[in-house]
């Protein structure tokens, strides 16, 4: 029941107190909100970190949603980024991008039956085009993280930014020159092998 239930009903049952509301809230839009958090500061942990405390806030009502100023995935996205600036600092901005060798090995064995230089190849692509991403400067990764992997429309991303349309086409445009830039090295070296 609770799955078609549209958020703004499920968040006035979770502040009457039903725990089952917010868990639905929590299964409906953690997996988004924790990809972009991911893709956006490099890091699993720090990832975990933001969607634990912007679910936190939601529950406690430290951040007050307003269905009135739009959609609540779109208010999460924008909490979630805001976190990630206010812990980010400008002279310590290294970005630790997981090692092959620390991925789950469960993965891997699910695809045995895939070529091994295929499984190589898209594998090196991902974790090329990881690194790419976390190159970018953060406002070009936001627009292109929320475009590209999460399909939000440009008004949408004005909103989460706090910025007017027109800057997020010029960030979208710029983001996705210096990505395919960045990978336009890494693309002939790998047609040349």
């Amino acid at each position: 029941m609770l799955t078609t239930t549209s958020d703004t009903d499920l968040l006035r049952q979770m502040r009457g107190g039903a725990a089952d509301a917010f868990a639905a809230l929590y299964r409906r839009h953690q997996g988004p909100l924790y990809r972009f958090a991911l893709l956006r500061c490099g890091s699993a942990d720090t990832a975990a970190d933001v969607v634990q405390e912007t679910f936190m806030g939601l529950l406690t009502e430290r951040f007050r949603f307003d269905p009135l100023r739009g959609a609540l995935q779109h208010f999460l996205f924008g909490v979630a980024r805001n976190l990630i600036l206010k812990n980010e600092t400008a002279h310590l901005r290294h970005v630790v991008l997981p090692n092959a060798d620390d991925e789950d090995d469960g993965a891997a064995q699910a695809a045995d039956d895939a070529c091994p230089l295929a499984r190589l190849l898209d594998n090196e692509a991902a974790e090329e085009v990881r690194r790419a991403l976390a190159l970018l400067a953060p406002h070009y990764r936001d627009a292109v993280i929320l475009y590209e992997m999460h399909d939000l429309s440009y008004a949408d991303i004005a909103d989460i930014c706090q910025v007017d349309i027109g800057t997020v086409r010029s960030r979208l445009s710029r983001g996705r020159a210096a990505l395919a830039k960045r990978l336009a090295g890494w693309h002939a070296t790998a047609n040349a092998a």
